[in-house]
């Protein structure tokens, strides 16, 4: 099943393809979202949303709590069968929710879920092991490790040749360029994947 959750950061200004998923929309979101994309369920603490949406949410969350609405929607969708998962609206706003939301990626991979986030400027997914990169040749690809240090054990198709070694807290990785349509990777530990927008 694919999911898509709606986030209250940056209003995401494209289309989204919502005909064969479930969506799941977080508190403020629904401001940018509502005649925009179809909502199957909204939830949230509604500390961001000064009515109640349509349909109004099952269960209002405390504002309280030890979870951001982002990381409720992402354990409501996996406990729905989600093993794709798209998140818009993610990005801009506050940087702490931001930083947060790249952590959602991260926690899908643990759980062994696709998952990415698209915003107006870039598509972002977390990764580990053989990463194929298709169909994007010519688009600006970024590369960064997340959590500690990566080993890239084997590459081809970017600009820049990947480094063996990606330590945790530099900037090398940042700005490559796809040569090929078909451009892959395998990595020890996990990184963030960064394509420009405009190959989405």
């Amino acid at each position: 099943m694919k999911a898509i959750i709606l986030l209250n950061g940056e209003p995401y200004r494209s289309a989204i393809d919502a005909s064969s998923a479930r969506v799941w929309c977080c508190d403020g979101a629904y401001d940018w979202a509502k005649g925009k994309v179809r909502i199957d369920e909204n939830l949230g603490d509604y500390d961001s949303l000064s009515y109640m949406p349509d349909p109004p949410p099952a269960e209002v969350y405390p504002s309280e709590k030890n979870y951001t609405d982002g990381e409720l929607a992402l354990m409501r969708a996996i406990e729905a069968g989600a093993d794709e998962i798209e998140f818009y609206g993610g990005g801009g706003g506050r940087e702490d929710h931001f930083i947060g939301n790249l952590h959602l990626l991260y926690a899908a991979l643990r759980r062994r879920v696709r998952a990415r986030m698209i915003t107006n400027y870039a598509c972002i997914f977390a990764a580990t092991g053989d990463v194929v990169i298709e169909g994007k040749k010519g688009s600006t690809l970024s590369i960064v490790p997340f959590g500690g240090e990566v080993h890239i054990m084997e590459s081809g198709g970017f600009y820049y040749p990947l480094p063996k070694r990606f330590v945790y807290g530099s900037t090398l990785g940042i700005s490559n360029v796809v040569t090929e349509e078909r451009a892959f990777f395998r990595a020890e530990g996990v990184v963030l994947v960064l394509i420009d927008a405009a190959a989405v």
